[in-house]
Parts: structure tokens; C-alpha cells; sequence
């Protein structure tokens, strides 16, 4: 019979997969426009639907594997908040959440020490906020910040890209912009790939993660296409939703996305990042996507570097299921508060 110990605490093992020391790839270059590649890409939806669904049965995790996974994810999280109403106040609580994740006597019970999540992503007024909380409490985490109109992405093009320079001064180290949804929609690729070359030279040294908003096009082809001329132009992610559309992050597209980043790895031996965002809330949706990650990336993406979930509210869900592992009883969503 397993010891209590044995029960709530994770085993030596899932501490160390939850704590993988980062590597930092080297950044994608991009390259030319490959129009021959791009116009040579497909996606059978039927199979990639029927490869999907069966990945929630297939790959399921319990116990102390569990809660060691989603240690990890917590690791991976942009912990975002981009509400019209966002005040300074409630970006330093975001910070501070971003900071200690889990409360202290759930993670001394797991006998992990401490982790953070991925970074925290605001909009561009709250960028001055973040960094000087995160620098005040002596936490080294990405700010990041979502640029170019977002969401929609229809400004004046020489505003956002002065918007992303902006920015960057003010000190974002990782800048999500949004791509015109019309060159996908009309197969204008070359004015794509201009397009985020432009954006990706604005960002200077920040990283940045391309947001296809693949609710808005059209097609899983649509999806791929797009995700391969972003990285062509030098993407460091590539992103599906803002989190405003009416379908965001989805297990097909994610599929597409991701075997669309293989693809290039193979091809030029960059590695390129992936961000599934929007309507990702509850801790068994973010072991299904790690696994996804797993089996068709491998586990050099299973990083903060090169994998991130965009939440506001997946955290609380992950707390509470380790707080359920540690105590055996599933508390109130008040008791894991974001800020």
C-alpha cells in the first residue's frame, strides 16, 4: 500500500520533469518566401479531426504524474489580462500571482520548491506597471504585451508598427501581434510575409508571437498556409486566437499548427514556438495539449521557451486539482484567487 507520504508529494522524478532547466534556442532568422512550399501545403480535415479525438482517451495521467505535469504547465502559462477595465492595481495582483502561483502549503506538501509562470501578458499601458512590480519583488518573468490593434489588427499599418517599437522601450521583452486576417483570406502571401518581416524587425531583440486568429480563417489549409509563410518571415511563435474571436484555441488546429512547426524544423532547424490561447480553462484540457506537444514535437518543446498557454483563468482550475491531490478534497474557486 502507498505511504501517505508517497500520495500527496510528487516523486523525485516528476519534480525534476516539472523542473527542466531551460534551454534557450536559437532564434528563427527566417528566410525567403517559399511560394512553391507554401502552394504544396494541405490538411485533410477528416483525419486530422479523427486524430484528435482520440487523444484525450489515449493519454491520461493520474496521481503524483498528474500533478507533476501540471506543475509544468503552470511553468507555461502567460498569465494574461486584457480587460478594457485593467488598472495598475490589478496588474500588480497579476504580477504577484505570476510570482507564487500556488499557495506555499500546496507546494510544500508536493515537495516542489518554487516555480512561476511563463510571463505576464498585458496590454501596451500596463507594460511600465508589470516590469517595475516583477522588478520590485526580485522575480526575473517576461512581460509581454499584445501590439499591432490588437485584436482585430485593422489600424493604420505605420501606427502599429510604431506601436510595437513603443512597446519595447517601455520595456515588453515579448510582443504578440496580429496578422491581417484578409492576406490569409485572399492568398495574398507576399503581403503577409512583408508584413510580419516588418514586424519582426520592429521588435528588435524582443521575441515575437504571430496570432494567426484561426476562428477567422476560412480553413485548416488557411491555418497551415499561414502558419508557415509567419515563420518564413521570421516568427519566434506562431499563436491561434487572440481570445476575442468566437473560436479560439482548438485541438484540429492546434494539430495543423504544430505539425506546421515541424515541418520547418525539419526543413531549416529552427525551432519555432506555439501559443494555444483563448477558451483553454481547465487543467485537463492543458494535459491534453502537452501531450499533443509530446507526441508530435518530442520533449525539447516541452519548455517555457518554446511552448506557452495564453489564460487568465486555466491557473485557478491547475491550483485547485493539486490542492485535490495534496488533500484529497476539491476546495472553492474563492480559495485560489488570481489577484
Amino acid at each position: 500500500m502507498q505511504s501517505e507520504q508517497t500520495s500527496t508529494r510528487t516523486s523525485k522524478r516528476d519534480r525534476d520533469t516539472a523542473q527542466l532547466p531551460q534551454v534557450t534556442p536559437a532564434r528563427n532568422p527566417g528566410m525567403a518566401l517559399d511560394m512553391n512550399w507554401v502552394r504544396a501545403v494541405q490538411a485533410n480535415t477528416s483525419a486530422i479531426e479523427r486524430r484528435c479525438a482520440t487523444l484525450p482517451g489515449r493519454r491520461s495521467v493520474k496521481k503524483e504524474h498528474q500533478a507533476a505535469w501540471l506543475l509544468k504547465a503552470i511553468t507555461m502559462i502567460d498569465l494574461t489580462t486584457l480587460a478594457g477595465d485593467d488598472t495598475p492595481g490589478r496588474v500588480r495582483r497579476l504580477c504577484a500571482k505570476a510570482a507564487h502561483p500556488v499557495r506555499p502549503e500546496i507546494m510544500q506538501a508536493l515537495g516542489v520548491d518554487a516555480i512561476t509562470t511563463g510571463a505576464v501578458c498585458v496590454y501596451h499601458d500596463m507594460i511600465p506597471t508589470a516590469v517595475e512590480t516583477l522588478k520590485h519583488m526580485g522575480v526575473s518573468l517576461p512581460v509581454a504585451a499584445v501590439s499591432t490593434g490588437f485584436p482585430a489588427g485593422l489600424s493604420p499599418y505605420h501606427l502599429r508598427v510604431e506601436e510595437i517599437r513603443e512597446s519595447v522601450r517601455a520595456g515588453a521583452s515579448e510582443i504578440d501581434i496580429v496578422i491581417s486576417r484578409q492576406h490569409v483570406l485572399t492568398g495574398n502571401w507576399q503581403a503577409l510575409y512583408d508584413e510580419m518581416r516588418d514586424f519582426r524587425e520592429a521588435c528588435g531583440d524582443a521575441h515575437v508571437k504571430a496570432i494567426l486568429a484561426t476562428g477567422e480563417l476560412g480553413s485548416l489549409r488557411n491555418v497551415a498556409r499561414a502558419s508557415l509563410v509567419c515563420m518564413m518571415a521570421g516568427a519566434d511563435f506562431i499563436k491561434t486566437s487572440t481570445g476575442k474571436e468566437s473560436v479560439n484555441a482548438t485541438l484540429p488546429v492546434s494539430l495543423v499548427m504544430i505539425r506546421a512547426i515541424r515541418d520547418y524544423y525539419e526543413a531549416t532547424g529552427y525551432q519555432v514556438g506555439y501559443k494555444p490561447a483563448g477558451g483553454i480553462s481547465k487543467a485537463k484540457d492543458a494535459l491534453t495539449y502537452l501531450a499533443l506537444i509530446k507526441e508530435e514535437l518530442g520533449d525539447d518543446w516541452l519548455t517555457p521557451e518554446l511552448f506557452r498557454f495564453g489564460a487568465s483563468s486555466l491557473l485557478g482550475d491547475i491550483e485547485r486539482q493539486l490542492e485535490h491531490h495534496v488533500t484529497g478534497h476539491y476546495s472553492a474557486t474563492y480559495r485560489h484567487p488570481m489577484g
